[in-house]
């Protein structure tokens, strides 16, 4: 059972990515547009506050804000998507589906009058006043929609009525489930809600303390990939905080930007971005320095290449796990000094009042969302960042030289065994059907998904992996959080692997 629960709240991490990912893209250009659209700026430039350039700068950031108000549909398509074992496709459509009768039918029940629903709160979603359960109502409808497609979608029913069996009875069942839950909700949410209410209350209450034990237990989960659900609770559910009426802290900060001083929003920013940055543009980088420099010189040539396109990904764009699976397993006294500087991180910047908001932590970020929004204290980040690089430095360093230990890369021979005579495309099925080979053949593999940094294969038989061959196609380490579930972490290259994969095990 154990087992079963790991493994389901990591697919639904993965399955969680998907709508933040957009949440945070679309943030940036938000950011940005909120930034230009400051008195400081227009003052500065006043080109900017010309009918054309200005209404183009109003469009966008009009535009950046649909999908902050569509969280809880993206997730109830998404998480029966990513739930889903076959016909996904499918399983989104009738994700959709089943969250529009949820509303529906919880529409149905508020305005019968069999009771006194005054207490619950009532919004608008999708043209309909209903409940307003937040992010939480899409991800509890993509994970029941989900079940029932697995279930269901396979279903045959005799010739008279067979046109209905399937992936239609998918759709038939989907509505009678949501619409039941959609009439009872009304009536338990309240306790419910209080009780993630309280939950909340009872993590701010904490203070700094409750932020460094966000910020650690943030960098710990990397390994299971559990991190998606921590964060994803803490950005659109109350846990993460509340204001007038939204809440989650990523939706509140982006839903209030420009609307309140940004001293109001630093509850809320003490678990987004603003707590990465330290670990990501400073301490991350130091530590693949000292990664390079403690390697043994026949090995630092493939090294310093990994290490390089490590700490671009981490310092561009926040994408830490090349960087922590390369000394995760070979060390992971480090890997747990790396998640408690990450609680530090969190806390020191909350304790500065900085206010820095989204939820990438790289160069891009630091820019659009601190040094761009007056405000917002970012100052800091460079006050504290070099201490961290310092003891990044000095305990890698020490530790790696007096442990005598090395990181493992692939060797250059293997690489080549990929690439020499072969276009690009070739190289890339070639590769496919290593990683293949690798997971144990055609037979041994029941599914590929991927997330930002992972290879997720579900498998019949975890003995057949060899972990060897898969070193050699760049495989930078592994999470077996099941004995049918293995992570193969590839960095951010993983999802053109994934798509590659796919295709050769289809054919």
């Amino acid at each position: 059972m154990g087992k079963k629960l790991l493994d389901f709240f990591s697919a639904l991490g993965r399955s969680l990515l998907l709508p933040i990912a957009a949440l945070a893209a679309c943030g940036i250009l938000l950011g940005l547009t909120s930034a230009l659209n400051k008195d400081a700026v227009l003052a500065a430039v006043p080109f900017l506050a010309e009918p054309v350039p200005h209404f183009i700068i109003t469009t966008l950031n009009t535009l950046s804000n649909v999908v902050f108000g569509q969280l809880p549909v993206l997730f109830a398509i998404a998480i029966a998507f990513g739930l889903a074992r076959e016909e996904k496709e499918i399983a989104a459509m009738a994700g959709f589906i089943g969250f529009y009768t949820f509303l529906m039918a919880s529409q149905c029940m508020i305005n019968s009058g069999f009771f006194d629903f005054s207490s619950l709160r009532i919004a608008a979603t999708l043209g309909v006043e209903t409940l307003d359960m937040g992010a939480l109502a899409g991800i509890m409808t993509g994970c029941i929609v989900s079940v029932l497609h697995n279930k269901f979608h396979r279903v045959q029913f005799p010739v008279a009525v067979a046109f209905y069996g399937g992936k239609r009875f998918v759709a038939i069942i989907t509505v009678l489930v949501m619409g039941a839950v959609g009439l009872v909700m009304p009536l338990i949410w309240t306790p419910i809600s209080l009780a993630i209410d309280g939950l909340g209350s009872i993590i701010s209450s904490l203070g700094l303390i409750g932020v460094y034990i966000f910020g650690t237990l943030e960098r710990l989960l990397i390994p299971t990939g559990l991190h998606h659900v921590l964060n994803g609770l803490f950005r659109t559910t109350s846990l993460g905080g509340s204001m007038d009426g939204i809440d989650g802290c990523l939706n509140v900060f982006l839903g209030f930007l420009d609307k309140v001083p940004m001293a109001d929003l630093a509850p809320f920013t003490r678990y987004l971005a603003q707590g990465k940055f330290c670990v990501m543009l400073f301490g991350l980088p130091a530590a693949a320095f000292a990664i390079y420099r403690s390697t043994p010189d026949e090995k630092k040539p493939a090294v310093k290449a990994l290490m390089i396109a490590g700490v671009a990904a981490c310092f561009v764009s926040g994408i830490t796990e090349p960087l922590e699976f390369a000394f995760m397993f070979v060390a992971p006294v480090l890997f747990v000094f790396h998640a408690l500087m990450g609680g530090l991180s969190f806390m020191l910047m909350a304790a500065f009042q900085v206010v820095i908001g989204n939820t990438g932590g790289g160069i891009i970020d630091f820019f659009v969302w601190g040094i761009f929004q007056p405000g917002s204290n970012w100052w800091w980040v460079l006050v504290c960042g070099p201490f961290f690089a310092v003891a990044y430095y000095f305990v890698f360093y020490t530790y790696l030289t007096r442990k005598k230990i090395a990181i493992d890369v692939a060797d250059e021979d293997d690489a080549h065994e990929i690439a020499d005579g072969a276009s690009a495309s070739e190289r890339d099925l070639r590769l496919a059907g290593m990683i293949i080979e690798g997971l144990g053949g055609v037979e041994n593999i029941v599914e590929v998904n991927n997330c930002l940094t992972r290879l997720r294969v579900d498998l019949k038989d975890m003995s057949l992996v060899d972990e060897d061959a898969l070193k050699k196609t760049g495989a930078l380490g592994f999470v077996k959080p099941t004995d049918t579930h293995i992570q193969v972490i590839y960095g951010p290259k993983v999802e053109g692997i994934a798509n590659n994969v796919r295709t050769v095990v289809r054919y």
